[in-house]
This record gives structure tokens, sequence and C-alpha cells, in this order.
């Protein structure tokens, strides 16, 4: 099955919005024949600019990097998902890992968000992964099976089309680690799997799988290849026009 290969680019917390606004004008500008989707997650200052860069691309789309949990309501500093979905955001990423851990986000509140976000009409980029000590008691699939089935298996199948899960070990965020070919394969290959055992074989073929965590240039091509990995989540690299269009250009 021809899945849909996708990659995207966190821009976590950098670029000032006009540094914002010149990165995301020559990703538009270099990928308007790309072979794959290219999604840019921005910080929310940058959204709306963003959306006009961009335009009616039929390569190019828009990501937010969070959404708030609640429609409305006295959240100061948040922001609801109907807010992203009036200035023409396609997806939101939902479960990032340093959210996890540094906003103490919780399965039962991905859950909730995944819900708003596929209820308001735009698509989910849905991350999960293990941190090293899991890793090492070699229990890093049955974590990453627990993260699906409490935030994303109460989903109807026919929801399942605007969904993206994002296999990103935490170990290899940021650190310059990076998973081998093979362990990135494996951990695809089981997410395909529990996909399956939870909906259909069809589902499961039909659903994209990214990888995440120090895809860069020089490893893109070996980690794409692999038959599950269906595109990248990248950080750092996505920072500079030419390493990520690199990287788009591995796929």
């Amino acid at each position: 099955m021809n899945r849909t290969k996708i990659v995207a680019g966190n821009w976590k917390m950098n670029k000032t919005f006009d540094e914002g606004l010149e990165l995301a004008q020559q990703i538009t500008n270099k990928a308007k024949n790309a072979s794959c989707k290219v999604v840019m997650a921005s910080p929310y200052i940058h959204l709306h600019a963003l959306r006009q860069v961009i335009g009616k691309s039929d390569t190019v789309f828009l990501a937010a990097q969070n959404c708030h949990h609640e429609t409305k309501g006295a959240y100061t500093g948040e922001i609801s998902v109907e807010m992203l979905k009036s200035i023409g955001v396609d997806y939101v990423l939902v479960g990032h890992s340093e959210r996890r851990a540094y906003n103490q986000e919780d399965h039962k509140m991905l859950a909730k968000k995944v819900n708003l976000v596929l209820q308001a009409g735009l698509k989910v980029i849905f991350c999960c992964g293990e941190p090293l000590t899991v890793r090492q008691d070699n229990a890093h699939i049955q974590h990453v099976k627990r993260q699906l089935r409490e935030s994303l298996f109460h989903l109807y199948e026919s929801e399942f089309d605007r969904v993206v899960i994002a296999y990103e070990p935490v170990w290899a965020i940021g650190t310059g680690e990076t998973a081998s070919p093979e362990q990135a394969q494996e951990m695809h290959k089981a997410i395909r799997r529990m996909v399956e055992n939870s909906y259909s074989e069809a589902c499961a073929q039909a659903t994209t799988l990214l990888y995440g965590g120090s895809c860069k240039p020089s490893n893109a091509k070996e980690l794409f290849s692999q038959p599950d990995v269906d595109g990248g989540l990248i950080g750092g690299a996505s920072l500079k026009a030419d390493d990520f269009m690199a990287i788009i250009n591995s796929i």
C-alpha cells in the first residue's frame, strides 16, 4: 500500500517572527516539487503569517505544536483547537515527549486533545516513545503500547485516516544519539501491529508512521529506507532550510 509520506519540522521554541517567516518562505519555495507532504510546526506567533506564506500549496502544510485540552475558558496563555482551526492550521502535535515531561501531560489529557483536534476536522500527529531507562529494561514496546492504548486506541477506525503516529525515542531527542535503522524499524513494525490488533490490517497498512529523534541529512535516507518508516518528525535540522530540504529529498 502507498502510505502518505510526510516530513514534518518541529521548530520548538526557536525563531523570532521575522526569522520564522524567512525560513518558511525558503522551505515553501524549495518544497514545491517535494515527493512527500512537508509540514512546518512553528510557535504560535508564526502560524497566521505562515498560513499566508504557504497559501494553497499542494505539498506544504501547517501544524501547531500543541493545543489546550478544553474548548475555551479561563486558561490564561493557552490556545484552543478552534482558534487554531480559525487561522488555517492543518495538523496539531499531541503528546510530544517534552510536553509530557515538562508540562505533566498524562494519557487522559492527551486523549482529550486528540478528540478535540479530530472533532474540529484537523489532523493529529501523535507522539510516542520511551526514555532510556525503559529501553535499557527492554520494555520499550510495552511502554509505547500503553501510550497508544490510553490516548489513541479509543478512536473509531474511521477516524484513523486523520491520525499520524510519530515514534520518538526520548533518549535520542536533541542528544545527537539516533536509534539505528534496525531499532527504528523494530518499533515501527510493532506499532503497525498494535494498530492492526486494535483495528484492522487495512487500517494499519494505511497509517503513516514517522521517526523522530536526531534525524539529520546524514542518516535520513537509511532511516527512511526501512519498510515501516514513512517519514520523519524533525527537530533541530528543520531550523535550516537546506538541512530540512536534504532530509525531505531523502524520502
